[in-house]
């Protein structure tokens, strides 16, 4: 199929099949919240507009206790990361999802239409004249992907400029958080607007804002603060009133609950405050037990969204620290054990493999790309507990260092394997003909809750980093809303380092962000010690094809050995073994075997096929069957992705993962693509 060819459906009928495949992801008690759900939205729409019902005065300035303390105790090197940050706003360059808005379009005067641009189509989404939950944004509306306008909202530069005004005295960062808060209350009142249909990016820009005030609040012009106190107070309304229940809580509730709880903080002054603040503060503490589990995994299966959850925990139980309302000792415990899971899933470069959604999200950000987000909240969390960062690389330096501080670093020195067993992943770290690995093993859940959103299929799937870079790589994600047939591939089973039978994936997928199956996978046996094997199943192709897909992974003095049997009473079948080879590494067929090379042309590792069938493999291509890895959000590359398929014997597929010397002889191809 061409890239472009994506079978078109009416508006309306996306609609309806969305509606279907959410309501099957219910249960009878959510249902009977979505209806009264449904009544509050229309008595919000003819009650709480406007901001008349929100505006008091005199507004005192809200305040987050402690927060102007720490950013004023900043390192110098973080201060001059800050002020370059500003520096590069001020020059109106703002980048988020891997764009960078078109010249001249962030505007520190912050007319109206930059609140509405898509700007990488140019058109612009629905205004502040529609009612927020009118707003179809959850499909491709022939406008782009909501998202990118969805960042801009977030108000995230606001603590960037807020903490240059405040180190350096800048006076022109000032005025851009002055200007920013203006036009924001004057061009998006409630509940209209883009920037109001979803409680995630409400949760967000509370928290930046309040952020910004107390960083520079005494600074202010009066009528600005009582309008940033409008903003907040209008939040909080929104937010008690719609809050992700039931299969939607995941990291969207502890986002919601942050905000609430920040606000009541902050402004305890407010009519939502008093009932908010409780509440949101034991709904923080059981959701921090419930996301990360308790061998640190996240239960939504994405080391990255595990790191934004943790990042509004983490901020949380600081300013509670401040407010003398410490949270009890499971939420600092909690929130270590994932720092260390995360210290043991990154490679040498502090980066940890793409596995599940990730779309960038951040509570604190510079607005610039931060490929070691997860290490940078583990390294946050370190500071703030006074523990050793295991790293052989500090984290990009960002906003973090200044709200929560820098740990001191020792190297990640812990022998392997690795096994978290509540999390269903088994890792292994160790030197292997000179060269640093990290492989893991994906024996776990497809996601959290009912609907899974944000998992993949890709069960019983392996990813080998060397030398600091994916190699046997996930393919990431790529996009959400506008991905359409992309969205679908980049979470497919075909796409991931896994065997796949019938060209069809493990789990069904029900939309962008919903499952109907799921394959239930588990940890069959463990072997440890210095040659350890694993064997995990799952059960996915069950239903079918009447087999269940089993994998073992054995450790070599050399590299690694796969084996893939299909167990049950089910026919043979001709199936896939996929490997989707990281970017930078370049693949050379050599008989029954691959070899695989870096930039430099340099043999790093040889995959060698000991069972008969027919070897593939294609850089690019058409969706379904090309090579590709989005590194980031919103980007896509083409990548070599090698086949084997065949039938499965008795005995099992193999696949022998060799790693070679960096000074072993390149070996000489067949034929070289």
């Amino acid at each position: 199929m061409s890239t472009n060819a994506i079978p078109f459906k009416s508006r309306k009928t996306r609609r309806i099949a969305w509606l279907v495949d959410r309501l099957r992801g219910m249960s009878a008690m959510e249902i009977v919240h979505r209806v009264r759900e449904a009544g509050r939205k229309r008595s919000t729409r003819r009650r709480l507009q406007g901001w008349a019902r929100y505006t008091q005065a005199p507004a005192e300035c809200p305040v987050l206790p402690g927060l102007r303390d720490r950013i004023l105790h900043a390192a110098p090197a973080t201060r001059q990361v800050l002020a370059a940050s500003a520096d590069a706003l001020r020059a109106g360059h703002f980048e988020v999802l891997g764009l960078k808005w078109p010249e001249g379009s962030f505007d520190l005067g912050f007319p109206a239409s930059i609140w509405t641009l898509d700007p990488r189509t140019g058109k612009s989404w629905p205004g502040p004249q529609h009612y927020c939950f009118d707003i179809g944004y959850r499909l491709e509306q022939g406008i782009g992907d909501v998202k990118y306008v969805w960042e801009l909202g977030r108000l995230q530069f606001l603590p960037v400029l807020a903490a240059d005004a405040l180190l350096n005295g800048n006076a022109a960062s000032a005025r851009a958080v002055c200007a920013a808060i203006d036009s924001w209350y004057e061009h998006n009142p409630p509940f209209g607007g883009v920037h109001w249909a979803e409680l995630l990016n409400v949760a967000i820009r509370a928290i930046n804002l309040l952020m910004a005030v107390s960083i520079i609040g005494e600074t202010l012009p009066p009528a600005t603060i009582g309008r940033a106190r409008a903003i907040l107070a209008a939040h909080a309304q929104l937010l008690s009133l719609f809050p992700s229940l039931h299969s939607s809580a995941n990291n969207h509730l502890v986002a919601e609950r942050a905000a609430e709880y920040l606000i009541a903080v902050a402004a305890p002054e407010l009519p939502t405050s008093a009932p908010a603040r409780g509440m949101a503060r034991q709904s923080l503490i059981a959701e921090a037990t419930r996301q990360i589990l308790a061998d640190g995994w996240p239960a939504e299966q994405s080391p990255s969204y595990g790191a934004f959850t943790a990042e509004f925990l983490l901020l949380c139980a600081v300013v509670a620290q401040a407010e003398g309302d410490a949270f009890p000792p499971t939420v600092p415990s909690r929130l270590q054990d994932f720092a260390n899971q995360i210290q043991c899933l990154a490679n040498a470069d502090a980066i940890v493999p793409a596995l599940g959604d990730n779309d960038e999200g951040r509570v604190m950000t510079l607005c610039r790309h931060e490929p070691r987000y997860p290490m940078s909240v583990a390294s946050a969390i370190c500071a703030v507990n006074a523990q050793v960062l295991r790293a052989s690389t500090r984290p990009d330096a960002s906003l973090r260092d200044a709200v929560f501080g820098l740990p001191a670093m020792a190297p990640f020195e812990k022998p392997g394997p690795f096994r978290f067993a509540d999390g269903g992943c088994s890792v292994d770290r160790r030197r292997i003909a000179g060269r640093d690995c990290l492989l893991t093993f994906d024996h776990g859940p497809l996601g959290y809750l009912s609907i899974a959103a944000h998992g993949h299929a890709d069960a019983l799937a392996v990813t080998l980093d060397v030398d600091g870079r994916p190699m046997l790589a996930d393919p990431g994600t790529y996009l959400y809303h506008s991905g359409g047939e992309w969205r679908d591939w980049f979470r497919s089973t075909r796409a991931h380092n896994t065997l796949c039978l019938g060209g069809t994936d493990q789990s069904r997928m029900a939309g962008p962000f919903n499952w109907t199956t799921k394959a239930e996978a588990r940890l069959d046996h463990a072997e440890p010690g210095a040659a350890w094997r694993w064997v995990a199943s799952h059960g996915g192709y069950v239903g079918s094809f009447g087999v269940r897909h089993q994998r073992s992974v054995s450790a070599a003095d050399d590299g690694y050995l796969l084996t893939d049997k299909l167990l049950g009473p089910g026919p043979a079948q001709r199936a896939e073994v996929v490997f989707q080879i990281g970017l930078g590494f370049e693949a050379t067929r050599d008989g029954m075997a691959f070899v695989l090379h870096d930039a430099g042309g340099a043999a790093v590792a040889r995959l060698e096929f000991l069972s008969p069938g027919d070897l593939s493999y294609i850089r690019g291509g058409d969706i379904g069957s090309g090579g590709w890895v989005s590194p980031r959000f919103g980007v896509r590359e083409p990548a070599w992705r090698i086949v084997w398929a065949g039938t499965v014997p008795a005995a099992g597929a193999e696949v022998r993962i060799r790693l070679l010397s960096p000074v072993e002889p390149r070996s000489t191809p067949e034929d070289q693509c």
